[in-house]
């Protein structure tokens, strides 16, 4: 077989078919990608590593830029990868493919390419968050159930530490000042909890009894239909902060929930966990996660 025929023959017919069909260029780039990513991977079994280089040199001579040994090399990556997973879509560009195919770890892979489409990201939107280490943030539990396919929960994709950009360069030496730096930059932090939050008000005020009290955060997940408690700390967790959120959550409850709506949840972001306390929480709704400024 010639592969270098072969090779150009799909990117001058990729090219063509992008100015016909626009529409579908996106399609269309995957497919030759993946077509020549192949080739490449068979030329370089027959002939050596040193092909790369060859072939660069005369597509750029016969085509012109974009076709670098390190173009190839994503090229070839591409197909070594989604030659043996199925989780390939059309709706990310060969760009977003570029920010993640050479993790060694499939289900990584597929983490981003889920919240890719999921969050409509873009591929700046996406090297972020792989920056941040999001999916390394995931607990083990969450993390098995996206390999398993099994149905996931409102508190699944709360990160842990939550990453909280401090933009203003405050220094967090109390819950105030905490809460005013996640007010500052409230879109980062709500897509930090997950998916479908929603934001109501910082120092909600109810009245338990005779005295006023203050939810630091009260948020609400659309997709999970429930209110969520968001209490802050800049202290290690403590067990009356458990305590303190259950009444919390128990108010609104009663008094704002509906019939129809799930439970509340709560959430404690303090600045360091204590796991033996979360250890004795009777209350699967309460969670703990530590912060870190970015």
């Amino acid at each position: 077989m010639n592969y270098y025929n072969e090779i150009k023959n799909e990117l001058i017919n990729n090219e063509i078919t992008k100015k016909v069909k626009d529409y579908s260029k996106n399609r269309s780039d995957l497919s030759t990608y993946y077509n020549v990513g192949k080739l490449l991977n068979e030329a370089g079994k027959q002939y050596g590593e040193g092909i790369i280089n060859e072939y660069s040199k005369r597509l750029t001579k016969e085509l012109g830029k974009g076709y670098s040994v390190t173009q190839l090399k994503y090229i070839r990556r591409f197909y070594s990868v989604f030659s043996k997973s199925q989780s390939m879509t059309d709706l990310l560009t060969f760009t977003h493919y570029c920010a993640i195919i050479w993790f060694d770890d499939i289900n990584k892979i597929n983490y981003y390419i889920k919240i890719c489409i999921e969050q409509n990201l873009s591929v700046r939107q996406l090297r972020e968050k792989i920056k941040n280490k999001e999916y390394e943030r995931l607990d083990n539990q969450t993390k098995e159930k996206l390999i398993t396919q099994k149905e996931t929960t409102v508190v699944d994709f709360i990160k842990n530490p939550i990453a909280i950009k401090n933009i203003t360069n405050k220094e967090i030496i109390s819950e105030k000042v905490l809460q005013k730096v996640i007010i500052e930059d409230l879109d980062n932090f709500l897509k930090e909890l997950g998916n479908s939050f929603c934001y109501i008000a910082n120092e909600y005020k109810i009245k338990i009894g005779n005295r006023y009290n203050y939810i630091d955060l009260l948020l609400y997940n659309i997709k999970f239909n429930c209110y969520v408690v968001v209490e802050l700390k800049v202290t290690e967790l403590k067990k009356e902060h458990i305590g303190q959120i259950e009444v919390y959550m128990n108010y609104i409850d009663k008094n704002l929930r509906e019939i129809n709506q799930d439970k509340t949840i709560g959430i404690i972001i303090c600045k360091k966990d204590n796991k033996f306390i979360m250890e004795y929480c009777s209350d699967e709704r309460i969670l703990a996660r530590e912060y870190q400024e970015i």
